[in-house]
């Protein structure tokens, strides 16, 4: 239904699938499907799509993200709730006539350098004049496209944080097993979490921490999560670790059940550069990694680090560089981020009374 709709009343747009997901269903579609092989093209998304849309849950947009793990610019990402919790998905999927005409008739620009980007009125539109859909001409929407669909009918952006990752060896070597290379520098980026646990070992593991280069502690966990604001109402949330609004700047630590009982969780500056070394005390042989809930099928042994540092953000005219580019929903209220507030009290049941 929904390519449906965006062959018929886009026909300038051209879809492209996972090959996973053409495989599935372009037998009962009468248009052309594009996929890539990640496994040949690692990179083959980066320069042919302009924007994601994704239909699921707070996974699949973890997905889409990683498709663009070793990319320092994402497509903006159109998410639409079809999961169990969709805290991150702004949308209805019976609003998606709705939501994409707005993203694709407002021209939502990047060129605030405020973490949402909203559109304004045009001067040559009237806010709410604009009833019905313009007859598609040879360009589809072009001639109007960047025109204001009224001022409650925009199309903010909200820039989602990312964090840079790597491993590294004990001398310094990185081996971070990705798919493809990085386009600047080491590393790969997460939208959520990177954690290291000790997996089946029976032992605690024994990790040293090190913050902006200077030793913090020496960790005796079960793990240790660093996520980004967006992540912190993940698993950083169900080890306690603290709810962080999306548009501050900051890295969490979170540790994951701590032998010491004074090792709380740390709400740190974005631009901190966090360091984790498998200790010499560690009795297990390596601790597991995973990003965003994925196992890298690596793991981190004595000696080695993890190393964890902030995604370069810019933002100039109409062009962004870094972070994720989230489409949401105009609230009442004006406010892009007013959906977070209403997603804490609707889908966490932040501060709910016991029985309720």
């Amino acid at each position: 239904m929904f390519f449906c709709h965006i062959t018929s009343s886009y026909p300038s747009i051209a879809v492209i699938l996972e090959s996973k997901t053409a495989a599935e269903v372009h037998e009962s579609l009468s248009y052309p499907v594009y996929t890539a092989c990640l496994e040949d093209k690692p990179n083959a998304f980066h320069d042919k799509v302009d924007l994601t849309v994704t239909l699921g849950g707070d996974g699949t947009i973890l997905h889409a993200s990683s498709l663009f793990a070793t990319c320092p610019n994402v497509p903006p990402v159109l998410s639409f709730s079809m999961g169990t919790l969709g805290f991150l998905s702004e949308w209805k999927f019976s609003e998606f006539k709705r939501a994409f005409r707005e993203v694709y008739m407002s021209g939502a620009g990047a060129g605030d350098r405020t973490p949402v980007l909203e559109t304004r009125p045009s001067p040559e539109v009237a806010p709410g004049s604009e009833t019905q859909e313009p007859s598609l001409g040879p360009t589809g929407w072009s001639s109007v496209r960047g025109q204001s669909m009224g001022a409650t009918r925009g199309a903010p952006i909200l820039m989602r944080n990312r964090l840079k990752v790597g491993l590294f060896t004990a001398d310094g070597k990185e081996t971070t097993p990705v798919r493809g290379k990085t386009d600047h520098g080491q590393g790969v980026y997460v939208m959520n979490e990177l954690l290291i646990h000790r997996g089946k070992e029976p032992h605690l593991a024994v990790v040293d921490i090190f913050v902006g280069g200077r030793f913090l502690t020496e960790a005796v966990v079960d793990g240790i999560i660093i996520s980004t604001p967006t992540g912190s109402t993940a698993y950083s949330l169900s080890s306690g670790g603290s709810i962080v609004h999306p548009l501050v700047p900051s890295v969490l630590l979170t540790p994951i059940c701590a032998r010491s009982l004074s090792f709380r969780p740390l709400v740190l500056p974005f631009s901190t550069p966090i360091t984790m070394r498998l200790s010499e005390k560690n009795r297990g042989r390596e601790l597991e990694v995973s990003l965003d809930g994925v196992n890298l099928g690596q793991g981190m042994a004595v000696g080695m680090e993890a190393r964890v540092w902030n995604e370069e953000m810019r933002h100039g005219e109409n062009e962004w560089q870094g972070g994720v580019p989230s489409v949401m929903r105009r609230s009442m209220g004006g406010e892009a981020h007013e959906g977070w507030v209403g997603g804490l009290n609707g889908l966490l049941k932040f501060n709910y009374p016991f029985g309720e």
